[in-house]
């Protein structure tokens, strides 16, 4: 450790303390998530479901795509309503209709003001009132509650099979006929639905607010953010100043301007000759660019479902492709060349990190590990249609085909397999790794790569803590792990590491400075990382406490982001250091737009989603894609673009980058994600914003409201953003592809040096 023990300290500490809080919030999900009841009956004690139906709903509900067909509780996609929200308010007007009905002889809009309210307030208090037996685990509900449950059961009935009468209601939802099937499912279904609905109106015992915190925000029961909410809120702002606060003050006393090191004459990386196992990488990086312009083609066609529904200019397309899928292989598209960039960042740097050469039958496991991946790409994408499509038998459904869930849809069995692909490439990486400790000089740096080396290859199997029927609350709390954990802190210290580690090695900084940066940078990312995982949980059927925390920290979490302007600048001035950094430019200007996109991204529009009164009411708009878009693609995409296009600069000796090629791609991925943002998603999830604060988040997510002309419109302009996009992603795929082109050109096994000494 040395003179960076206390760095290393500090790391310890700070990730012993928040995995201990992210460890006791899971304890406190364990123990209070909403109630599951034995049954569910009448008054006059008829049965109308139990536990078993309600779980039998949960995996209907996965078997359609789950989150890719509208929400629940606010998770999943948004062209279809949040179901949670959306069946409680249909099943509120059912009952106060009903009311009416049976009391006055009249519908409930022809009431006078004094009955409505009158009738109002016992809505509220039937629905707000929790009749759970604690002994026996039964709810009951009132004759009338039972009707309108019914009532808006068949409306689900009508709408997930295939009846003429809502067949544009499907289409404005973009679901496909016959969404599911199965008459008996579908029952299941509501009975799933209903009690989502039930836990969002029914207050905990001995509280005043419901088992999701209030949420949604449905005025007909007084459902609103409630004093907590308020409280931590304003609180996160707070945090959120101090570390702001702190970190600059932190800075200014603390940081030392660490001497530059003189810039070698050649770049040390292209001294060396290529390894076996790095010149098979080229599969790595044609493999990222197919799967990155494939997944760019698939957002162009999903985002088309959201004003034709059912149909691609005209072509009906759902029966095959409905919006569920194709966003599901948006999705996972996304994920897999995110991945594979970074796995082949690692590969690339596993002989350098062993004194430039490969261990034992390296190139025979980076061989082994490409063809794993695609065969997971494959038998994931067949086992999501055939799970759509309703091919799949229903058991084999969450094992080989769709488990339901955003950002973990590919079947139990695949993402086994993408586990074990993880686990295989860190046996990989460590090969390359552990040999050089045993060498003389600094090791810090390299110890923390491998520490975060260790951390993607493993965290991803806590994905695997849960099952097909496990409670959705605590799926929520797994997912999130994976979807939030894994991939923005510890894919984030992995990058920040392996950078260092790149330019440390080039000679352009010192290691000292590189290793300081790194651990620093650790710390900051995983004190507010690891317990701001909990921001996404509070409104998925959690305390007060998981939402104290979460708030809290996720302020933290920004912290760091807003001053990368710093780091920006820091990357762009490294061009200048060396005249052969020119050969590197274009992967410079991906990591700049690393450090932009991170600020504004997850940064800004992080922070936008992050306080409890802002999400409560913005949870599941538009708004969401605005952060997932910018903080995915802006900072994780470029990431891997970025080390493609670097280790493409390296294991093609002697590439050079075209100019015009790169320009078009940099900067129109740049644009078109800009004019994606602030023509579409933003604006549309401002007027919902409006919508969801006045009227109710039903409304902000119904059909009446979502085919507003405006809206159309918006969701039309999107596509000149989508055009800009998909040209700037051609540019790159077009630019890899002729680099690799030109390796097949060459005669294997020549040195770097050479090919520097000609340029």
């Amino acid at each position: 450790m040395g003179e960076y023990k206390k760095l290393w300290w500090l790391l310890g500490v700070v990730l012993a303390i928040t995995f201990g809080i992210l460890g006791w919030s899971g304890v406190e999900v364990y123990k209070q998530v909403p109630p599951i009841p034995e049954k569910v009956v009448t008054v006059s004690d008829r049965v109308l479901m139990t536990k078993e139906d309600i779980l039998d709903g949960q995996t209907a509900w996965q078997s359609t795509g789950g989150m890719q067909v509208g929400s629940i509780w606010g998770h999943g996609s948004y062209q279809a309503p949040d179901w949670t929200s959306d069946w409680l308010h249909r099943e509120l007007t059912a009952w106060l209709d009903l009311g009416a009905q049976q009391e006055y002889g009249v519908p409930f809009a022809q009431l006078s003001e004094d009955r409505q309210a009158i009738l109002r307030a016992q809505l509220k208090t039937e629905y707000r009132r929790n009749t759970l037996d604690p002994k026996t685990g039964v709810v009951t509900v009132t004759d009338r509650r039972a009707q309108a449950m019914a009532n808006t059961a068949e409306y689900y009935k009508k709408l997930y099979g295939d009846d003429p009468e809502l067949k544009k209601t499907r289409s404005n939802f973009a679901m496909k006929d016959g969404t599911l099937p199965s008459a008996e499912r579908r029952q299941d279904l509501t009975d799933f639905y209903f009690w989502t609905a039930w836990a969002a109106a029914t207050e905990r015992p001995n509280s005043h607010v419901t088992y999701t915190n209030n949420w949604p925000h449905e005025p007909l029961i007084d459902n609103k953010p409630s004093a907590s909410n308020v409280i931590w809120s304003i609180a996160s702002v707070v945090v959120l100043l101090a570390g702001i606060a702190f970190l600059v003050w932190g800075w200014a006393f603390l940081h030392r301007e660490e001497p530059e090191p003189v810039a070698p004459k050649a770049d040390p990386l292209s001294l060396g000759a290529l390894t076996p196992s790095q010149r098979a990488l080229g599969k790595y990086l044609f493999l990222v660019v197919a799967l990155f312009v494939f997944q760019v083609l698939l957002g162009g066609f999903t985002a088309h479902y959201t004003v034709e529904g059912q149909t691609f200019y005209g072509i009906d397309v759902s029966q095959w492709f409905p919006y569920s899928l194709t966003r599901t292989w948006h999705l996972q598209t996304a994920l897999f060349w995110i991945a594979s960039g970074f796995l082949a960042a690692g590969l690339f740097l596993a002989p350098v990190i062993n004194g430039g050469k490969d261990p034992k039958y390296q190139k025979l496991g980076v061989d082994v590990l490409f063809w794993a991946l695609v065969v997971l790409v494959v038998g994931s994408y067949i086992g999501n249609f055939l799970a759509i499509k309703h091919i799949m038998p229903e058991s084999l459904n969450f094992w080989l085909g769709h488990q339901g869930y955003e950002y973990l849809e590919l079947g139990r069995v695949w993402q086994i397999v993408k586990f074990l692909g993880l686990a295989f490439w860190l046996l990989l990486m460590l090969r390359g790794m552990l040999p050089a400790f045993k060498k003389d000089g600094d090791k810090n740096l390299l110890a923390l790569l491998a520490a975060s080396t260790i951390a993607i290859g493993l965290f991803y199997g806590t994905g695997l803590f849960y099952g097909e029927r496990t409670h959705i609350t605590i799926m929520e709390y797994w997912r999130w792990w994976v979807v939030h954990l894994w991939v923005e802190g510890f894919f984030e210290v992995f990058a920040t590491t392996a950078l260092a580690f790149i330019f440390s090695s080039m000679g352009l900084v010192s290691k000292r400075g590189a290793t300081i940066a790194s651990l620093a940078s650790a710390s900051l990312f995983m004190l507010g990382g690891v317990p701001g995982t909990l921001h996404h949980l509070y409104f998925a059927g959690t305390t007060t406490p998981v939402m104290a925390i979460g708030a809290s920290f996720s302020a933290l979490e920004v912290v760091p982001l807003i001053v990368l302007g710093y780091e920006a600048w820091e990357n762009w001035r490294l061009k200048a250091r060396a005249p052969w950094m020119e050969a590197v430019r274009w992967p410079l200007m991906c990591f700049v737009a690393v450090a932009f996109w991170n600020m504004l991204g997850a940064g800004v529009f992080g922070f936008m989603v992050n306080p409890p009164i802002s999400l409560y009411y913005i949870q599941g708009l538009n708004t969401t894609p605005v952060h997932a878009h910018a903080a995915l693609f802006g900072v994780y995409g470029f990431l891997a673009i970025g080390f493609t296009l670097l280790v493409l600069r390296y294991v093609v000796p002697g590439f050079q980058f075209n100019e015009k090629v790169m320009r078009t791609g940099f900067w129109g991925l740049n644009l078109g994600l800009v004019l994606m943002i602030a023509t579409s998603l933003l604006p549309i999830g401002i007027i919902q914003f409006h919508a969801s604060v006045t009227e109710g988040m039903w409304y902000a997510r119904s059909e009446e409201f979502m085919q507003q002309p405006i809206l159309q419109t918006l969701r039309w302009v999107r596509t000149f953003g989508d055009m800009v996009f998909i040209v700037g992603a051609f540019a790159i795929f077009w630019q890899v592809v002729l680099g690799l082109a030109q390796s097949r050109g060459r005669k294997t096994g020549i040195a770097y040096g050479a090919t520097a000494a000609a340029e």
